[in-house]
């Protein structure tokens, strides 16, 4: 059990975790496969949500290389840019949906002093557009995106930056890369059962929460 009344720092994820990122990411996704099957590089498919959603808290570098490993480093690069553009562009068209009571957790969090850090697998434009729409900086003392640490793994990153921090320490998180990176660093895991992870991949969490909001039951 985490000794809740030790925790003094929070690392979390955001997509599936704070920011419900699929309808955003799908039709980015298929949008790119679809220049995918233009160019002959890939079969024709019609996507499902759920299977799109998989690939939902892998860092672009380890997505392609795990989806299509026989494609060109090039095209991947390509797909990814087509991902991320059209992710711009949907922002710009409308706003990004959190999830309900994720910024009410945040100042609950805040107010009681703990340490919030966002730790994810994106790219820094995607971090700084959502810092200026929802005022993230406003919660969370350090915004980390693994863009700025060249998409080395999260476990990695966490590594890096965790002695910045006060002890005893928690990851909140919605997939395995989450419950990795807390395993390995020795810190303590929340898995999120509403985000996207696959079965199994939060067998190992310390606790779990079916929502945002169940954070204040704890902490």
């Amino acid at each position: 059990m985490i000794p809740f009344e030790n925790i003094k720092t929070i690392y979390f994820d955001y997509d599936g975790t704070l920011h419900n990122s699929l309808t955003l990411y799908a039709p980015a996704f298929r949008k790119a496969y679809e220049f995918l099957v233009k160019k002959g590089d890939a079969k024709s498919k019609i996507w499902s949500d759920k299977e799109i959603s998989y690939w939902l808290g892998f860092n672009p570098t380890d997505m392609w290389q795990a989806f299509m490993p026989g494609l060109s480093h090039e095209m991947q690069d390509k797909c990814s840019e087509i991902i991320g553009e059209e992710i711009k562009r949907q922002i710009e068209q409308t706003t990004p949906f959190l999830y309900e009571g994720a910024l009410e957790t945040l100042k609950y969090l805040k107010d009681k002093r703990y340490h919030l850090v966002f730790i994810s697998n994106c790219k820094t434009y995607y971090k700084d557009t959502h810092t200026k729409l929802f005022g993230l900086d406003k919660y969370f003392e350090s915004l980390v995106c693994s863009d700025e640490y060249d998409f080395i793994p999260k476990h990695k990153i966490l590594k890096i930056i965790k002695d910045k921090y006060p002890e005893d320490m928690v990851i909140v998180g919605d997939r395995k890369q989450d419950m990795e990176a807390g395993k390995k660093n020795n810190i303590y895991t929340i898995g999120c059962t509403y985000g996207f992870a696959q079965k199994g991949e939060l067998d190992d969490a310390d606790i779990l929460i079916d929502d945002i909001g169940k954070l204040k039951k704890y902490l």
